[in-house]
């Protein structure tokens, strides 16, 4: 389920990124030293007590012993199923940071996929979708939520999405 890298949007600067204090976002690779031109692989092992994974890759951790939770969903339009799995990650990342837990979120490059979760617990937590955006394009990367569709359902609010989208669905 890897989606197709753009060419325009640069690997981003670290494997991960504390967005909250205890929350964190990133990805499965990243860029490497300045000048090489190449990326380096992001490998979870034991920095976090929670990991959630939108889009898992083999050898990318974390160890075993490592809570860690997989759902994974493409970097476009999500269905009612996806968008509930959206939330109950979100769920989990602020259950977890009220016991005082480091998390982390993780995508492909740590951009939309996570930043879409980490925006949604920011949500939970208060703050309104443009100071979540804010906050994870200012920490993570300029690049993090470029998706638009992502943005459009954090301003719509992801439970409402969700219900929307199950009126679409056709009845059987």
């Amino acid at each position: 389920m890897r989606t197709r890298k753009q060419p325009d949007v640069p690997a981003p600067r670290e494997p991960w990124s504390e967005i909250v204090p205890g929350l964190w976002m990133g990805g499965h690779e990243f860029a490497g030293p300045t000048g090489t031109g190449g990326v380096e692989f992001a490998v979870v092992r034991d920095e976090f007590d929670l990991v959630l994974t939108l889009l898992r890759l083999p050898g990318h951790g974390p160890d075993d012993g490592v809570e860690h939770h997989v759902w994974p969903i493409p970097d476009g339009p999500l269905d009612g199923t996806q968008l509930a799995g959206v939330m109950r990650l979100a769920q989990a990342a602020c259950d977890a940071l009220e016991d005082g837990r480091r998390v982390l979120v993780r995508c492909y490059s740590g951009y939309n996929r996570s930043g879409l979760v980490v925006a949604h617990a920011l949500i939970r937590d208060g703050h309104s979708a443009e100071e979540a955006i804010r906050l994870i394009r200012t920490r993570r990367s300029p690049w993090a939520l470029h998706n638009e569709l992502f943005v459009e359902y954090l301003h719509t609010g992801l439970a409402t999405v969700r219900l929307l989208e199950e009126l679409e669905e056709p009845a059987e």
